[in-house]
């Protein structure tokens, strides 16, 4: 005679897997803790359970234990509410969740007050059964596997904060631009394609466009978003900056492109985080706390490229309704009197269109003078000063090729290694002078208090030559090596030495300032101006002559080598 069945439970058999859980593909663990092996165990468990009719199987596969925000798990709760599901059976507690107290009050609270019988087939609990309802080994067991969970989640967040310090990239998706090496996953190698695309939006930006109108240009090229770019790579990625159906360029999605130093070769990460284990809230860490590390992969543009796109995103460049582009000096040029950028302004008259440069202040508050002066004037005027400055660079770099020839080069050692052997005549006289100190006092010569007081200075003396002499041996080494590197400086001028007109891309690359003063007087702060003015002593210290005309060109008497 068979058993009597008194209630027929509707069940949902519930299974989860999850990296966080130390379930890595190829372990035994992973393969015991299968989707697969989860539903073949639970229904052996229930193919004599005639009480227990299976009416769903939800499956929640790369989800954390940590909490129950998981889809699968909703949808079985929501069958629960609808009472299509009484009976919930797991292969064990770790699998319904590692979070001791939201698993609790699922098991403990939730389910009995909703009628809905629980099991759990390897930790031997059945709500229905007494042995099920010990209030003592659930709770416990809960505390080990939640315990489990910090303890695996502290050594993940351990293992990628190694990973990121050693330059590995970490990220799931990569940055526009790039895609994982095929031999190493941590590593960013270029995609040809969108790489290309990256250093056309540098260009844009750098000739003078705005992000919108460089957005605008984009996709009426047809050319496909980083989001859609990578959908049609068949990579599935959300983009909460989407607000059509496909998602296209915009002045914002230009811009984080911008200002990303990842196309510099530059990996910025750990930027983000969660509290802990439970609380999946993403929050911004400090920025001290940041991993920067360099020349960690291949870049698409170069630093100096992307600080001046930097500096460009700092200014104020809009550009009018009709126009794409800003203007040459759009950014550079700056009122003398009050410090205020220099707008660019229409005037109509006598049927014609008269531009100007004006002060931004005036045309806002009229708080300070008008110091207008006409676009073609102020640009014409730049450019005179540019070709003029970019001369006397061109001499400087000519000049200093010469003096670091062999004859110059003695010249310098030769001044060098005098001084230097005059420092070590100084340590060598503090040495003797503190030794004869000591004599002195042994014969009361001079008093302890005298003593200390000249032996201190003695120290002092010898300790300030001996960092002289150091800084001398550099100095030689220097000399000696003839580095080119110090004077690179000099090909971003070398670039422009055939300028016929003045560019956005020449003015933004040379120029840091432009003071305009009135239509007759500008001055300009060239980049590099330190570099210039530390050449021109440089070539003074070699014996050279420098002098400035009244057209701003540099003149430079060479020495006679003897």
């Amino acid at each position: 005679m068979g058993k009597t069945v008194d209630r027929i439970y509707h069940a949902a058999i519930y299974v989860r897997l999850s990296k966080e859980d130390g379930d890595v593909a190829g372990t035994a663990k992973a393969e015991s803790n299968s989707i697969s092996n989860q539903k073949d165990l639970i229904r052996d468990f229930l193919k004599d359970k005639d009480d227990i009719i299976v009416v769903s199987e939800r499956v929640d596969d790369g989800y954390s234990g940590s909490n129950f925000e998981r889809p699968g798990f909703q949808m079985m709760m929501e069958d629960i509410r609808k009472g299509a599901v009484d009976c919930v059976v797991v292969k064990d507690l770790s699998r319904f969740g590692r979070e001791y107290i939201d698993s609790g009050k699922y098991i403990e609270r939730l389910f009995p007050a909703l009628g809905v019988r629980f099991i759990a087939v390897n930790d031997h609990i059945d709500s229905k059964e007494e042995s099920g309802r010990d209030d003592i080994v659930v709770p416990f067991k809960n505390l080990m596997n939640d315990a489990y969970c910090r303890d695996i989640s502290i050594k993940i967040r351990s293992h990628l904060e190694v990973k990121r310090k050693n330059g590995e990239y970490t990220g799931a998706f990569t940055p526009y631009g790039y895609k994982k090496d095929e031999n190493d996953r941590n590593r960013l190698v270029p995609d040809l394609y969108a790489a290309g695309v990256v250093k056309d939006i540098f260009r844009m930006k750098l000739s003078g466009m705005s992000q919108a109108a460089i957005a605008e240009r984009l996709n009426g090229k047809g050319i496909l978003s980083p989001m859609e770019y990578k959908h049609s790579l068949g990579i599935r990625i959300q983009d909460n900056f989407k607000t059509h159906e496909q998602a296209e360029w915009s002045s914002m999605s230009v811009r984080r492109i911008l200002e990303n130093e990842v196309y510099v070769g530059t990996l910025v990460q750990g930027r983000y985080s969660t509290p802990n284990h439970k609380i999946k809230k993403i929050v911004d860490k400090p920025k001290e706390e940041w991993i920067r590390i360099e020349d960690s992969h291949e870049p698409i543009v170069s630093k100096r490229e992307f600080a001046i796109v930097q500096r460009l995103l700092g200014m104020d460049t809009r550009t009018s309704p009709n126009e794409d582009e800003v203007y040459v000096l759009s950014g550079l040029a700056v009122c003398a009197g009050c410090g205020a950028a220099m707008i660019k302004r229409n005037v109509p008259a006598g049927g014609k269109v008269y531009s100007y440069y004006i002060c931004s202040k005036n045309a806002a508050t009229k708080e300070c003078g008008t110091h207008r002066i006409p676009k073609e004037k102020l640009e014409s005027l730049v450019f005179e000063v540019l070709k003029a400055h970019i001369a006397n660079v061109l001499d400087t770099g000519r000049i200093l090729e010469y003096i670091d020839t062999v004859p110059f080069q003695e010249l310098e050692i030769k001044e060098l290694e005098r001084q230097k052997e005059a420092k070590e005549q100084e340590i060598r006289r503090c040495r003797e002078l503190r030794d004869m100190l000591y004599e002195d006092l042994k014969d009361g010569i001079v008093s302890k208090e005298d003593y200390a007081e000249l032996y201190e200075g003695y120290n002092s003396r010898r300790k300030k030559a001996e960092e002289a002499v150091w800084k001398i041996r550099h100095a030689i080494q220097d000399v000696m090596e003839a580095k080119t590197d110090k004077y690179e400086w000099l090909h971003y001028f070398k670039e422009y030495q055939n300028i016929s007109g003045l560019s956005r891309m020449a003015a933004v690359e040379l120029i840091d300032r432009v003071r305009v003063f009135d239509k007759d007087h500008i001055e300009i702060d060239f980049n590099f101006q330190d570099c210039f003015q530390s050449a021109l002593r440089r070539i003074q210290s070699a014996g050279c002559t420098v002098c400035t005309g009244e057209n701003g060109r540099v003149t430079i008497q060479e020495r006679e080598v003897v």
